[in-house]
């Protein structure tokens, strides 16, 4: 996958109502700053002007975000009502998303669920990251869970790294690179939870790519795959040489996998969606308490922000 520019924006999924798009690594999803000279708004404009909605900020209505690091798929809604309908199966915690990584070392348990507490860091200087529970400055450590499978080993510019599959069951800011690093085991590239030997070991990007994602609304099951970015051929300086667990094998339990029942209720946007089932897999997590006030006016700020026009 090559840098993002105006002119190679890839389309992996389009209905009438949604598109899924390969978002590149280092690209925002929007923004308000002229300096942004690239961003996927730009690009999607660029692409498909006919399809920009004037009545909205930024012309599209994204389902959902990634980081600005972190490549993959991306959904993308066509109309208010469409955006509405993947607002639900966020909110009833239909949707299912899995991610590719390179991570340091080599994790010795082909599966685990990732179950450390996840809060804001208030520490000076490190404003705006995240941080696990226990650790100095963290506040309002809430529940967070993620399945990870050992995808192969290997060696990433001559250091041990692991290519693993990430599903995260919630949904916490920076969930993945958090967890990863409280492992022992930081996302490659990752400068903000990372643990860098030297400015010569950094890679050209953060390991971090969105390579699956089913969103089940009633009118249509949105379903993309995304290209492995994470091959030899495309990066040589990864060289596995031990296969763990096969990639299809795992693609064709996602998509076999029933989607999760409608549940009223739950976090949010940013709930729980199906673990990989699998053995050795701990239980789920504990279901979640009804929803409070607190968070039903989250989805509502969340559904003003991506699926509703303006005030004027």
């Amino acid at each position: 996958m090559e840098p993002g520019s105006m002119e190679n924006l890839s389309i992996v999924y389009r209905s009438r109502d949604f598109l899924v798009v390969n978002k590149h690594w280092d690209v925002r999803i929007d923004s308000k700053t002229w300096r942004e000279t690239l961003t996927l708004q730009k690009q999607l404009r660029h692409r498909f002007p006919e399809l920009a909605d004037p009545d909205t900020y930024y012309g599209f209505r994204f389902c959902h975000q990634l980081d600005f690091s972190t490549s993959g798929a991306l959904c993308v809604a066509l109309n208010k009502a469409a955006a509405g309908s993947a607002y639900k199966c966020f909110k009833e915690r239909r949707v299912t998303k899995a991610y590719l990584a390179l991570v340091r070392g080599h994790i010795q348990e082909s599966r685990m669920t990732i179950s450390y507490a996840i809060g804001r860091n208030s520490t000076e200087g490190r404003a705006h990251t995240m941080c696990i529970e226990g650790t100095q400055g963290c506040e309002n450590p809430k529940p967070s869970f993620t399945e990870l499978v050992v995808l192969e080993h290997g060696l990433y510019t001559g250091n041990p790294v692991s290519k693993v599959l990430l599903q995260p069951l919630t949904g916490r800011t920076h969930q993945l690179r958090v967890h990863c690093s409280a492992l022992g085991h930081p996302i490659v590239g990752d400068l903000t939870y990372g643990q860098a030997s030297g400015q010569e070991d950094q890679p050209f990007r953060m390991m971090l790519h969105a390579f699956y994602l089913r969103i089940p609304t009633q009118a249509e099951c949105v379903e993309a795959r995304t290209p492995d970015p994470f091959v030899p051929t495309l990066d040589a300086s990864w060289s596995p040489h031990t296969l763990v667990q096969p990639l299809d094998q795992l693609v064709q339990v996602l998509r076999t996998a029933p989607d999760p029942e409608p549940t009223e209720g739950g976090p949010g946007p940013c709930g729980c969606s199906m673990p990989l089932p699998g053995p050795g897999r701990p239980p789920p997590p504990p279901a979640k308490p009804p929803e409070t006030e607190a968070q039903r006016a989250s989805c509502l700020q969340w559904l003003s922000e991506w699926t509703l026009e303006p005030d004027n």
